[in-house]
């Protein structure tokens, strides 16, 4: 039996880790055709390996991308960093890089990969955000602005490439258990703090970090053919969190 995704081709950016990898995997399942693109080679799946800070080589990389896959159908901007700083002491270095990797990266290869999808009248982008693109905490600056931004180039791409039939849609998680979650050596979700104020206390309503299959499951079904009518949209995955306060 064929998957949802037999023969789509497939880029998905920071395949190599955490909610990438199981958005990897999970497509691969469904029958896509699927080039990671990573600072460091994925173990199970093709990678060319960049680096998305590099604004001006992100033209050459989603040609050589394209060129690997022979074509392609579907963008999964995933590759994120965070460096904590107070919104006093901001530094131009770590903001820069942030929205480097979260921001430019992702809006420049919609632009290129998605005027392709555009020309071949198909196509399905997803982008990764946060519940940090609507909410805040501290420490977080260059991490919301970069998300927040995501998003709104989501609509924006939405609203020019729907016509061609293309689809540009965000999911937005919140707390997933990866390796982004540990700063400092610290995993936060394994913290007394988010034990007593998240699951205790009940402030997250499903007491649990979602796994990264739980993100890529909705990832896989916005970049398939059952995706019929939606487009534009930011679509929160994150156990209840944002629905209360």
């Amino acid at each position: 039996m064929s998957g949802a995704l037999e023969g789509r081709r497939a880029i998905v950016t920071g395949a190599a880790s955490g909610i990438g990898a199981a958005i990897a995997a999970e497509l691969l399942a469904q029958g896509a055709t699927v080039l990671g693109l990573d600072l460091v080679p994925s173990g199970s799946i093709p990678t060319l390996v960049c680096d998305l800070a590099d604004t001006m080589a992100l033209g050459e990389t989603a040609e050589m991308a394209v060129d690997r896959l022979g074509g392609i159908d579907l963008l999964v901007n995933c590759a994120g960093v965070f460096h904590g700083e107070s919104a006093r002491d901001l530094s131009w270095s770590a903001y820069d890089h942030t929205l480097r990797v979260n921001l430019h990266a992702p809006v420049f290869l919609m632009s290129r990969l998605g005027s392709r999808m555009a020309d071949q009248g198909y196509g399905r982008i997803v982008n990764v955000t946060s519940i940090h693109a609507r909410l805040s905490e501290p420490m977080s600056t260059a991490y919301d602005v970069s998300k927040a931004g995501l998003e709104a180039a989501t609509r924006t791409f939405a609203i020019e490439l729907g016509s061609y039939g293309v689809m540009v849609n965000a999911i937005a998680p919140g707390f997933v258990a990866t390796a982004m979650s540990t700063v400092d050596g610290v995993d936060e979700l394994q913290s007394d703090w988010f034990t007593s104020i998240y699951v205790e206390h009940g402030r997250l309503p499903l007491r649990r970090p979602a796994t990264p299959l739980e993100i890529a499951t909705p990832v896989a079904f916005l970049c398939s053919e059952a995706n019929t009518y939606l487009t534009g949209q930011a679509i929160t995955v994150d156990g209840g969190l944002s629905a209360r306060f």
